[in-house]
């Protein structure tokens, strides 16, 4: 294992669609995570933990939202002269210029780098997901298994029909895939975590380039394409994994947090790293009742917070209530609101009242303090 050749290529160009407002502003990879960290440093932990150092992102989205914050790879050990920290965005002059229109056409327009590089193995990540993995497993099970391509697999997560559906023997073999299907054959998803060796993914790549004009996303053409004419092998992820691509699984994601039904946080031999600015302690009023939180650096809390997470920054008047909800950096709440399962942009000033939201809908609330999307509360 320790002369495998391993780069990872974290895919962090997405716009994030389906989180409405929260992306109008950032990548989604940017993202607040329980208060103190942001969606792209999951990926990032999880790759240093594993000891895996030469990492590649690729932006197309916002990219100055994530640039800031990744800091030339410092927060992760990953600022050094061999490997470390490579950012892709996108190009123009040669081939594999333009805008990717999906992952696996950003693979694609990557293909001259990554015949020039050659590593033995070419992980490709996903940044939006809440997960814990030693991906040294994975690495395992693919070289163990003499795999083209290994993709992390994982069951129990709501609406199966959202993500690629895995067909699986007992030994790990797969036997079928299908992206996004209306019946799902079973419950077996595909964690977007997925090991390619590399040789074989420059030459899927070729072959497919030559009856398609460009690809589109892995599950179109890529992956289905693998699956049918080479070894492909899961490896199933059995703990905690959730899709951050909505507005109701960012707010469930946090509520697990809560609950401590999500990943642990608090690992001392897996720490989240982050880059953090330095700010003043969170300050208390006499009036405040804080239960079940988490209140981060420089809020200001005199009124009632209930099981949510309050994000930098915030100020929650005397006679305010926040109850189930998740405030991103600086949002002000006033005197006589109540906050019910709220995810409230970062800024946005709530006063006038008791508003917004109920014990079985997620409610967005934009920047300027009006209700923007509401959507059931999902398992």
């Amino acid at each position: 294992m320790d002369r495998l050749d391993v780069v990872a290529l974290v895919l962090a160009g997405g716009k994030g669609s389906r989180l409405g407002d929260l992306t109008e502003r950032r990548a989604k990879p940017a993202l607040p995570v329980a208060g103190t960290y942001r969606l792209i440093d999951v990926v990032l932990s999880n790759l240093v933990h594993s000891g895996i150092s030469d990492v590649w992102v690729i932006e197309q989205y916002l990219p100055g939202s994530l640039n800031e914050h990744l800091a030339h790879g410092r927060p992760w050990d990953l600022d050094r002269s061999w490997g470390g920290l490579r950012v892709l965005p996108p190009f123009e002059g040669a081939e594999g210029s333009g805008f990717a229109q999906g992952n696996a056409d950003a693979l694609a327009r990557q293909v001259e780098a990554l015949r020039e590089r050659a590593p033995d193995v070419l992980l490709v990540l996903s940044a939006d997901h809440l997960y814990t993995l030693d991906l040294r497993d994975v690495l395992a099970t693919h070289t163990g298994a003499d795999a083209d391509l290994t993709i992390v697999t994982t069951t129990g997560v709501p609406e199966p029909s959202r993500h690629g559906v895995v067909e699986a023997e007992e030994d790990g073999r797969v036997t079928g895939f299908a992206y996004k299907p209306d019946k799902p054959a079973t419950d077996v998803v595909a964690a977007e975590i997925f090991a390619y060796r590399t040789t074989t993914l420059l030459a899927a790549i070729s072959d497919l380039l030559e009856t398609h004009d460009q690809l589109d996303d892995y599950g179109h053409e890529l992956v289905p394409y693998l699956v049918e004419t080479r070894r492909v092998v899961e490896h199933r992820l059995d703990s905690y994994w959730r899709d951050l691509g909505t507005v109701n699984g960012y707010w469930r994601a946090h509520m697990d947090v809560l609950d401590r039904a999500g990943i642990d946080l608090e690992d001392p031999k897996w720490p989240i790293r982050t880059a953090a600015p330095v700010r003043l302690p969170a300050r208390m009023a006499p009036a405040a009742e804080v239960h079940e939180a988490l209140v981060t650096s420089g809020c200001r809390v005199a009124g009632s917070v209930r099981h949510s997470v309050v994000g930098p920054d915030c100020e929650i008047a005397e006679g305010a209530e926040v109850l189930d909800s998740v405030l991103l950096e600086g949002v002000r709440v006033g005197p006589g609101v109540r906050l019910v399962g709220v995810v409230a942009d970062a800024g946005a000033e709530i006063t006038g009242g008791s508003v917004r939201g109920s014990d079985d809908v997620v409610t967005l609330v934009g920047t300027d303090g009006t209700v923007t999307d509401r959507q059931p509360r999902e398992a």
